[in-house]
Protein backbone atom coordinates (compact mmCIF):
# COMPACT_ATOMS: atom_id res chain seq x y z
CA UNK A 1 0.00 0.00 0.00
CA UNK A 2 1.24 4.08 -0.36
CA UNK A 3 1.66 6.21 1.82
CA UNK A 4 -1.24 8.97 1.24
CA UNK A 5 0.35 12.49 0.11
CA UNK A 6 0.54 14.47 3.28
CA UNK A 7 -0.77 18.01 2.30
CA UNK A 8 -0.07 21.33 4.17
CA UNK A 9 -3.02 23.61 4.44
CA UNK A 10 -2.03 26.32 2.18
CA UNK A 11 -1.21 23.21 -0.92
CA UNK A 12 -5.07 22.07 0.19
CA UNK A 13 -6.20 26.05 -0.26
CA UNK A 14 -4.02 26.17 -4.04
CA UNK A 15 -5.86 22.62 -4.85
CA UNK A 16 -9.57 23.78 -3.65
CA UNK A 17 -9.33 26.85 -5.59
CA UNK A 18 -7.98 25.08 -9.00
CA UNK A 19 -11.22 22.96 -8.38
CA UNK A 20 -13.43 25.86 -8.18
CA UNK A 21 -12.40 27.54 -10.71
CA UNK A 22 -12.01 24.58 -12.93
CA UNK A 23 -11.35 25.55 -16.77
CA UNK A 24 -10.07 28.97 -15.53
CA UNK A 25 -6.93 28.01 -12.99
CA UNK A 26 -4.08 29.77 -14.01
CA UNK A 27 -1.22 31.00 -11.67
CA UNK A 28 -3.30 34.77 -11.46
CA UNK A 29 -6.94 33.41 -11.05
CA UNK A 30 -5.96 31.15 -7.95
CA UNK A 31 -4.45 34.22 -6.78
CA UNK A 32 -7.35 36.41 -6.74
CA UNK A 33 -9.26 33.04 -5.12
CA UNK A 34 -7.12 32.45 -2.83
CA UNK A 35 -7.41 36.48 -1.69
CA UNK A 36 -11.21 36.31 -2.04
CA UNK A 37 -12.11 33.37 -0.60
CA UNK A 38 -9.81 32.79 1.66
CA UNK A 39 -8.38 36.14 2.97
CA UNK A 40 -4.89 35.01 1.76
CA UNK A 41 -2.71 37.33 0.34
CA UNK A 42 0.38 35.55 -1.29
CA UNK A 43 2.70 36.52 -4.19
CA UNK A 44 2.31 34.91 -7.59
CA UNK A 45 5.78 33.19 -7.05
CA UNK A 46 4.14 31.20 -4.22
CA UNK A 47 1.72 30.01 -6.31
CA UNK A 48 3.90 28.66 -8.85
CA UNK A 49 6.45 27.37 -6.73
CA UNK A 50 3.40 25.45 -4.93
CA UNK A 51 2.02 24.22 -7.74
CA UNK A 52 4.71 23.28 -9.38
CA UNK A 53 5.61 21.10 -5.80
CA UNK A 54 2.21 19.57 -6.20
CA UNK A 55 2.79 18.62 -9.62
CA UNK A 56 5.76 16.93 -8.78
CA UNK A 57 3.81 14.98 -6.53
CA UNK A 58 1.30 14.22 -9.37
CA UNK A 59 -1.82 15.72 -7.91
CA UNK A 60 -2.28 18.73 -10.45
CA UNK A 61 -1.28 18.55 -13.92
CA UNK A 62 -0.57 21.56 -16.23
CA UNK A 63 -0.41 22.44 -19.89
CA UNK A 64 -0.18 25.82 -21.99
CA UNK A 65 -2.79 27.40 -23.69
CA UNK A 66 -2.82 29.18 -26.60
CA UNK A 67 -0.86 32.43 -27.04
CA UNK A 68 -2.66 35.26 -26.51
CA UNK A 69 -2.15 38.87 -28.12
CA UNK A 70 -3.20 40.66 -24.53
CA UNK A 71 -0.31 38.95 -23.47
CA UNK A 72 2.05 39.74 -26.01
CA UNK A 73 1.87 36.44 -27.61
CA UNK A 74 2.44 34.67 -24.51
CA UNK A 75 0.60 31.65 -23.89
CA UNK A 76 -1.09 30.89 -20.16
CA UNK A 77 -0.43 28.36 -18.08
CA UNK A 78 -3.54 26.07 -16.89
CA UNK A 79 -4.16 23.70 -14.08
CA UNK A 80 -6.10 20.95 -12.54
CA UNK A 81 -6.45 18.24 -10.03
CA UNK A 82 -5.69 14.83 -10.95
CA UNK A 83 -7.36 11.67 -9.46
CA UNK A 84 -4.44 11.37 -7.45
CA UNK A 85 -4.79 15.04 -5.73
CA UNK A 86 -8.71 14.57 -5.43
CA UNK A 87 -7.85 11.39 -3.21
CA UNK A 88 -4.81 13.45 -1.40
CA UNK A 89 -7.68 16.04 -0.61
CA UNK A 90 -10.44 13.99 0.48
CA UNK A 91 -7.57 12.05 2.68
CA UNK A 92 -7.16 15.52 3.99
CA UNK A 93 -10.55 16.52 5.09
CA UNK A 94 -11.41 12.74 6.63
CA UNK A 95 -8.33 12.99 8.67
CA UNK A 96 -8.95 16.81 9.81
CA UNK A 97 -12.75 15.63 10.63
CA UNK A 98 -11.37 12.61 12.71
CA UNK A 99 -9.59 15.32 14.53
CA UNK A 100 -12.00 17.61 15.03
CA UNK A 101 -14.35 15.07 16.27
CA UNK A 102 -14.80 15.47 19.82
CA UNK A 103 -13.51 19.28 20.32
CA UNK A 104 -16.22 20.94 18.50
CA UNK A 105 -18.03 21.93 22.55
CA UNK A 106 -14.66 22.55 23.66
CA UNK A 107 -14.50 25.89 25.34
CA UNK A 108 -11.80 27.28 23.44
CA UNK A 109 -13.24 25.66 20.28
CA UNK A 110 -16.57 27.39 20.96
CA UNK A 111 -15.29 30.79 22.07
CA UNK A 112 -15.86 30.79 25.99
Amino acid sequence: MTRPHQLGAFQQLAMLAVLRLGDEATGSTLQEELETEAGRRVTISTIYVTLDRLEGKGLVRSWLGSSTPVRGGKARRFYEVTPAGARALRESRAALDRMWAGVESHPLVEGR
